[in-house]
């Protein structure tokens, strides 16, 4: 049977989103990047190198085809090569492609899945919807705390989390991994009940 909002018939399309760099690792902005990193270590995903400017790999994942990629094209830019990739390997966007990316409006930790929807100020997914023409996509979104009054936007997504939060983040992250092999296996709604009800601790 068929499940709403999921092709199982079809590959699936990760994109986690950062930039690329050993000066980002770890930072906020990059807890996209770190899902990815997260799923090729747990399923042992070969890497299959370069693509449309993305790291990419090609692997399965609970019986689902699977393509893992992180575009290296900087935040910003990110839509040209979730766009290409999508293209090239024949992605169902709406049901098979999913972007996961942080999330200043939403606490340390805490996650949300959403079958559609805005950029929500996210330069990033502004540039995927755009590149895309369309805000028909899944995503997870990862929360980085707000902002502090009176800091520069840019400077706090590229810093780094204080200790407490980045215990609370590390298991968001995990979470989120796991949350994308219950969305390929048994649908968005079933990871969407899981996982946007869980409640961080404060």
């Amino acid at each position: 049977m068929k499940l709403p909002f999921l092709s199982t018939e079809k590959m699936f399309l990760i994109a986690g989103l950062g930039n690329p760099g050993r000066q980002y690792e770890g930072t906020r902005h990059n807890v996209g990047f770190d899902v990815i990193d997260t799923l090729v270590q747990k399923y042992n995903i070969p890497q299959s190198g370069v693509k449309f400017n993305a790291m990419y790999g090609k692997g399965t994942i609970e019986g689902r085809k699977i393509i893992l990629m992180k575009p290296l094209s900087y935040m910003n830019l990110s839509g040209g090569p979730v766009q290409e990739m999508a293209a090239y390997f024949k992605i169902e966007k709406e049901t098979n492609l999913i972007v996961i990316h942080d999330d200043i409006d939403l606490k340390p930790g805490q996650l949300r899945i959403r079958k559609q929807g805005s950029a929500g100020g996210h330069n990033g997914m502004k540039d995927i919807i755009n590149r895309l023409g369309s805000e028909q996509f899944l995503r997870i979104r990862i929360g980085v705390g707000a902002r502090p009054e009176g800091q520069d936007l840019a400077d706090y997504v590229l810093s780094r989390f204080a200790m407490e939060d980045r215990t609370k983040v590390d298991e968001a992250i995990r979470d989120a991994a796991d949350a994308v092999v219950l969305t390929i296996t048994e649908g968005v709604d079933a990871a969407m009940n899981t996982y946007n009800r869980k409640k961080v601790e404060a």
